[in-house]
């Protein structure tokens, strides 16, 4: 019956190496857009002023950016937001200056360069100091996060799978911030809190199959490390299948119907369920596999009682 089901599982570990490479690739190319483009902090770390407008007509944001820079507002970063009238306009932080005022000043430039009726949404300042606090939190979270998890894993199953999974939760990271990196996205304290979300995600996925790999090399006693790991990636596919596209059927409806202000949050998910998927299959169990994982390190230590030895010899 064992022999018969590893020929029906799919060979998922005979194609480790082209993914490795892949993702290898993937994970240079983020880095290499993280070292040149950066991300496109918003407000949220950089600190500064943000504006929405209104207009009642289609706004033109080449007229818009002349307008700004003919009145002194020449780091006014311009950029649409949701519908061709709707406008968010940035401003780096201007020291002695209240936002309120900031706000007013804009209306009134803007009124009287577009011609247009211009409609105050909202405006939102923040400083420095406080941006710089939020990166580094952020920062921290996610190494506390990845740190922890290392620990978790190493206790709760063995340390191969720890390097794996922590590795993988690093792979899900670097390409979700490449990704922001490369479409120069907006990223503030939604998509951090996204990113938080996709390593919860991901290390979900991953322990469930762990778990699964943990269970066949106690109990399948024929095949090698490659063809239980098989086994148990073809076990859990139909799981991890169906979660899958549940959980990418709600972050598209977020994505297309939840405006311009979750945009960022559904992207960063989007991408972190579709990469957090792949890993738990082609990046911790192959990590674990190629640190030669074996029966002997998951089959736990019997531990003899004392005076058992002195019972045994007794009539």
């Amino acid at each position: 019956m064992q022999i018969l089901q590893l020929k029906k599982t799919v060979d998922f570990m005979n194609y480790r190496k082209i993914a490795m490479i892949f993702s290898m690739l993937l994970m240079a190319a983020s880095i290499a857009s993280l070292a040149v483009n950066k991300l496109n902090f918003g407000l949220d770390f950089t600190g500064g002023t943000l504006i929405e407008v209104g207009f009642e007509q289609a706004a033109d944001l080449t007229k818009i950016r002349q307008v700004m820079d003919t009145n002194g507002f020449e780091d006014a970063v311009v950029q649409l937001y949701g519908s061709s009238r709707d406008v968010v306009i940035r401003l780096a932080q201007r020291d002695g200056v209240e936002a309120k005022m900031i706000g007013n000043q804009v209306l009134e430039v803007l009124e009287q360069g577009t011609g247009q009726a211009v409609d105050m949404r909202r405006i939102e300042f923040v400083g420095a100091s406080v941006g710089d606090e939020l990166a580094e939190q952020g920062g921290l979270a996610m190494l506390t996060a990845l740190i922890c998890i290392l620990v978790y894993v190493a206790f709760r199953f063995e340390w191969r799978f720890a390097l794996g999974s922590v590795f993988a939760l690093f792979h899900d990271v670097l390409l979700t911030l490449g990704l922001f990196s490369v479409l120069q996205l907006e990223f503030d304290l939604t998509v951090l809190a996204a990113i938080l979300a996709v390593i919860g995600y991901s290390l979900n996925d991953t322990i469930v199959v762990s778990d699964r790999i943990r269970e066949n090399f106690r109990k399948i006693r024929e095949g090698g490390p490659a063809e239980i790991i098989n086994i148990s990636l073809s076990q859990t596919l139909s799981r991890t299948f169906i979660t899958s596209i549940t959980t990418l059927l709600v972050l598209a409806a977020l994505f297309f119907k939840g405006g311009a202000l979750i945009h960022g949050f559904a992207t960063a998910l989007l991408l972190g369920v579709f990469v957090g998927t792949y890993s738990s299959i082609y990046v911790a169990s192959s990590i674990a596999l190629s640190l030669g994982i074996s029966k002997e390190d998951l089959i736990p230590e019997v531990i003899e009682k004392e005076g058992a030895d002195q019972e045994a010899m007794m009539p």
